[in-house]
């Protein structure tokens, strides 16, 4: 009896908070699916596949039961839990793409897939689509800061370099500068400059116009105030900047991948085509790791103050 009156409860409980709207517009473009499905592919399973009439029809079908499932477990979990199991699913399968270079299956001449042992074969970017989005969701939504820019900027990071990736190539390649250092360099530049912009108003915002003031006072010049007093003042913030724009622009993968061939790969692009038919170079990749790393290490020994100084100041308030 208890047990019936928590079922009942708990259908009760979820059907009340459920968006119906949404729930019901879902299942009217999965029935649609299943009605196309079985007008559409019947003739070619049978007369081309050589397989049952119904063979689509019933394979997706299947995937609509396993979808349909899913859509009632995660509307059934509380909106805090949900959003945890989404961060731990999306860092999951982001680094399951990340592996897709080094242990790739290519299938049909495209290099996608995933196959483990004891594990079905995946597209880890399928898996990531929808954790994508909760991501995102969470971050726009977020209370952590009440900056809405930089909500702004974590939510586009990563989907601003993918939407400008076909006109890039079509551009630079009218104009003759695919597989050129010039080319990688003006498509960085789009990402970076905004982003040292953004960093360094909130660094140089934040000191005190009395400065300036008294720097007229005691006869300076604007010169000798933004060189001997407005730029010492934000080292810290300089340090934090170059520090992002480099580290952005030297592991970049993305554009650098599309906007190269042989002449001008960046090192992150050597890494990733040390794969071969023949196996993986590990000497190579080991040496292409090293060299990554290097200038990173370099960089952040000589700028290590400034770069305390500017995270301890902080940017995002």
């Amino acid at each position: 009896m208890n047990s019936k009156n928590f079922y009942e409860g708990f259908i009760y409980d979820w059907w009340k908070n459920l968006d119906k709207l949404v729930f019901f517009l879902i299942l009217s473009l999965i029935f649609l699916g299943i009605f196309f499905s079985l007008v559409s592919t019947s003739l070619i399973a049978s007369s081309k596949l050589g397989t049952n009439n119904y063979y689509f029809f019933l394979r997706h079908s299947t995937y609509v039961i396993l979808g349909l499932s899913l859509i009632i477990i995660f509307s059934a979990i509380r909106e805090d839990d949900v959003y945890k199991i989404a961060i731990l699913l999306f860092i999951i399968f982001f680094v399951s793409l990340l592996l897709i270079p080094i242990f790739g299956v290519e299938v049909k001449g495209s290099k996608r897939w995933l196959d483990f042992t004891l594990m079905p074969r995946f597209q880890p970017v399928e898996f990531l689509k929808p954790f994508l989005v909760v991501f995102l969701s969470l971050v726009i939504g977020s209370r952590f800061t009440s900056n809405n820019y930089f909500k702004f900027l974590l939510s586009t990071l990563i989907v601003i370099p993918v939407l400008f990736l076909l006109p890039f190539f079509q551009l630079y390649s009218a104009f003759g500068l695919f597989d050129t250092p010039l080319a990688v360099g003006l498509a960085h530049c789009l990402f970076t400059v905004p982003m040292a912009v953004w960093i360094l108003e909130g660094f140089m915002s934040s000191i005190p116009k009395e400065l300036d003031e008294m720097a007229k006072i005691d006869g300076h010049s604007f010169g000798f105030f933004f060189l001997r007093i407005f730029i010492p003042a934000n080292w810290g913030g300089i340090g934090v900047t170059i520090f992002f724009c480099f580290m952005f622009s030297w592991v970049e993968l993305l554009i650098a991948r599309t906007l190269t061939g042989v002449e001008a790969k960046p090192i992150v692009v050597t890494m990733t085509r040390t794969i071969s038919a023949s196996g993986i170079d590990w000497g190579v990749l080991a040496a292409a790791g090293v060299v990554t790393i290097l200038p990173g290490l370099v960089l952040v020994w000589f700028v290590r103050k400034r770069l305390i100084q500017g995270f301890a100041l902080g940017r995002v308030k």
